[in-house]
């Protein structure tokens, strides 16, 4: 982590803050004037700056300018006079993060710090993304044809949707059309629009200024601003909210927007590729979508195929994934007998690429010995119970829900054996978040948090009988929170004592 910045002509308060923040272990450069600081952002640049407003030479604002024009996501603290109203308004109006007022209190003065420095580190996280495109694999005629595509689009700016299956690879396609295309160099954003409650998710997308709704303290970019120069990649489309679709629709058609409760127009200079696995001809029939949305983004549209049309490339796949799980448990890669590597490309598998990886966690951690047999498979794949299998998995759900699920059946103790070497659940869960931050999945923690605050209130309902407010009582959380969370969450067979 990168050191904060201390910006004053007072050497006291340099020494003061100096002082409290190395008392939370949080590493401090000082400057006593803003030229220096300027001078400096031209080699390096801090987590978080905290600049005086009033210094000999250039002020504090003219600081905070020079910083926004060329780091608009680092965080900017500044100090002024408690009188200085106009000095207030004026670094929120150059977009400060916050605010000191002289004297201040330095336990709420380190409190702020460290209010930045999350969200420079949040920033920091979602701009910097995976360093390399994950590898998309495939020998198949249908999937050569997807490569074709994405060489032909190397060189254009082109707005493209992506359809297909779940779990057929969308989000890695959008990453290499935007690694071979003339934005590379600039951020790639990814936002799963079916993951982030409608509440939020204009704010997600346009950001919001500070004052614009409860609870938000500071102005925060969006997506669209975290783009700037390059691509936005909006996952799942189809679920987007109508009255959003109309916002989104305007930024396409001119380029502008606005920030939740802000008041000046925004530039946005961004390609956008979206995605679904949803039939959108259909939702503009049933008036779900609109048509003119649908017009914009439908410009060049890629299939993905679906795992049953490329059943050639599953041992490659399978061969790579197992790889990769080894790797990340720091164990020897798994090898598939020849009867069992032809089970599974016999299977039909309607999570496709996302449920094969899955299945292929699972063995990494379940199979008992070094080479994996058919009756080494999980047990609803194997038995007559095989129907089961056809079920679609979730993002995320695979190796955890096959191995919690069938930790007796594989081998008795072996099997329990075998989760235990993978660090219990935890260490399955740790492999699964491994597994999709390689994969450079996005809104991991949303992802997994979900579906573990899920799975918790869905058990504590089966165990009181659909009573949720004595299944809150048990969990250990409050009535109203467990309302809530079940809305959010879509948990049906709940009911009220």
């Amino acid at each position: 982590m990168k050191p904060i910045w201390i910006v004053d002509d007072d050497a006291s308060i340099r020494w003061v803050l100096e002082k409290a923040l190395a008392r939370e272990n949080l590493a401090t450069k000082s400057f006593s004037n803003a030229r220096d600081a300027m001078a400096a952002l031209e080699f390096d640049t801090p987590q978080v700056l905290v600049s005086d407003i009033r210094m000999p030479g250039e002020s504090g604002l003219d600081l905070l300018q020079t910083v926004k024009t060329s780091y608009p996501g680092l965080p900017v603290i500044i100090i002024t006079a408690f009188s200085d109203l106009d000095s207030a308004v004026a670094a929120f109006q150059g977009g400060a993060f916050e605010y000191l007022a002289k004297p201040f209190d330095i336990d709420k003065a380190v409190e702020l710090i460290r209010r930045a420095l999350e969200e420079s580190l949040r920033e920091t996280s979602v701009e910097s993304g995976p360093t390399e495109t994950p590898e998309i694999l495939g020998q198949a005629p249908a999937m050569q044809e997807v490569f074709r595509a994405i060489g032909r689009l190397s060189q254009s700016n082109v707005t493209v949707l992506i359809t297909g299956e779940s779990g057929t690879g969308k989000e890695l396609v959008a990453r290499a059309l935007h690694k071979h295309s003339p934005r590379a160099q600039q951020p790639f954003i990814a936002l799963n629009t079916a993951a982030i409650p409608k509440d939020l998710l204009e704010s997600e997308l346009f950001g919001h200024e500070r004052g614009a709704f409860t609870g938000a303290q500071t102005t925060r970019r969006g997506r669209f601003e975290q783009a700037e120069n390059g691509t936005l990649f909006l996952d799942e489309i189809g679920d987007m909210p109508f009255d959003l679709q109309t916002r989104l629709l305007r930024v396409l058609s001119d380029g502008h927007f606005y920030r939740v409760g802000g008041h000046q127009p925004m530039k946005a200079n961004v390609r956008v590729i979206t995605a679904t696995h949803q039939n959108l001809e259909q939702r503009v029939r049933d008036g779900l979508f609109r048509e003119d949305l649908y017009h914009r983004l439908n410009v060049i549209r890629l299939r993905l195929p679906s795992l049953r049309e490329r059943r050639e490339d599953i041992p490659l796949l399978v061969r790579h994934f197992l790889v990769q799980s080894a790797r990340q448990l720091g164990v020897e890669a798994k090898r598939m007998s020849e009867p069992a590597m032809q089970f599974l490309t016999g299977l039909d598998l309607p999570g496709n690429v996302r449920q094969l990886e899955n299945l292929c966690n699972w063995i990494t951690v379940m199979a008992p010995g070094q080479t994996v047999e058919v009756k080494d498979m999980p047990f609803e794949l194997t038995q007559d119970g095989a129907a089961d299998a056809a079920l679609p998995l979730a993002p995320g759900e695979g190796a955890a829900l096959h191995a919690s699920g069938q930790a007796g059946m594989v081998g008795g103790g072996a099997g329990m054996a075998a989760l235990d070497a993978a660090g219990g659940w935890i260490g399955l869960l740790e492999l699964q978040a491994a597994g999709m931050l390689a994969a450079g999945q996005s809104e991991v923690m949303d992802v997994l948090g979900r579906q573990f605050e899920s799975a918790l209130i869905k058990t504590a309902l089966k165990h009181t009988h659909g009573r949720k407010n004595d299944a809150a009582v048990r969990l250990g959380i409050g009535r109203n929170t467990i309302t809530r969370k079940i809305a959010e969450l879509g948990i049906d067979g709940a009911k009220d004592e």
